[in-house]
């Protein structure tokens, strides 16, 4: 398959581009740091400066793609989880104008979509973008992956969180490519497993 993956070098995106590769997809990354093309291209993909919140870009993106699927991973999460509050509005508009970008970039181009979300608790000025975000992929006959709660290189906790809603980056990778074949709604992933929920 030909994939557009949005979020291509952040800690989910970097991890799967050479699951992806190494699958025999066809992978065209986007990011939104022009000096991160050459670490997509050394991974095996194709790397497109674009960045999510610009509709045109998106869609001559994938329209140059021409993608099976449309893949959105970006979340804008700061480097310290003391800095969340500051971030809160900006990973909104992700979830709100960038996802409406990527599902209408996935419509003209007749691409699947499958997009990232929560499946733990937030605030409800969070929680808000995040359901915007699934009905907008639901909405498409995409598929919603909820991931858990991150843990392991490059997020804020080393260890799995307590609770049991954890999710360790290398497994949310491996289950992303894993679920690139199944029908459209939610799936929860977990370090536990994985489950569809609807």
């Amino acid at each position: 398959m030909r994939i557009l993956l949005a979020g291509a070098t952040g800690v989910i995106g970097e991890r799967l581009v050479p699951l992806l590769v190494a699958a025999g997809h066809g992978v065209v990354g986007l990011t939104r740091t022009p000096s991160k093309v050459a670490q997509l291209e050394a991974a095996g993909a194709t790397g497109v400066v674009v960045d999510i919140l610009d509709a045109a870009a998106v869609r001559a993106a994938a329209v140059a793609a021409a993608p099976d699927i449309v893949m959105h991973q970006v979340t804008d999460l700061p480097d310290r989880a003391l800095a969340m509050p500051l971030k809160v509005r900006a990973l909104g508009r992700v979830r709100t104008v960038g996802t409406d970008n990527l599902v209408a970039a996935a419509a003209a181009t007749d691409a699947r979509v499958i997009a990232q979300s929560i499946a733990f608790p937030v605030p409800a000025i969070a929680q808000r973008p995040v359901d915007h975000l699934e009905r907008a992929v639901q909405g498409a006959r995409g598929l919603v992956l909820r991931y858990g709660q991150f843990w392991g290189e490059g997020t804020w906790a080393r260890s799995a969180p307590k609770g049991g809603r954890a999710l360790h980056v290398d497994t949310a990778a491996q289950r992303t490519v894993e679920a690139l074949d199944e029908p459209g709604g939610i799936l929860e992933v977990l370090d536990s497993g994985v489950t569809r929920i609807g």
